[in-house]
């Protein structure tokens, strides 16, 4: 991709024509919107996959909590297939509902 003062190089005298200066100012307000859209739709799938993580962090640390617990006063048992069943299903829709493919 040229830089938009190249494409002007053997007419530097047209760079002083209003159109032009219009022109540039254009270009350059387009460019600075595409990079905070890239910049925004990739920040918006970091914090979607970081909250992720969190709460899959936050069921583990809860499903150790019931572990613990089970060991030390006799509880019942955590029921793993269906936590592991859960996260799974929550990871995917997530993914699914931000159009995030792994």
């Amino acid at each position: 991709m040229k830089n938009k003062l190249e494409i002007f190089k053997k007419a530097q005298d047209l760079l002083d024509e209003p159109e032009v200066q219009e022109l540039l100012e254009y270009c350059e307000k387009l460019e600075d919107e595409l990079v905070d859209f890239k910049f925004e739709k990739d920040k918006n799938k970091e914090l979607i996959m970081l909250d992720m993580i969190k709460e899959v962090i936050k069921g583990c640390n809860a499903i150790e909590k019931e572990q613990a617990e089970h060991e030390r006063f006799g509880y019942e048992i955590p029921n793993y297939p269906e936590t592991i069943s859960n996260l799974k299903s929550y990871i995917l829709g997530i993914c699914k509902d931000n159009q995030i493919y792994m």
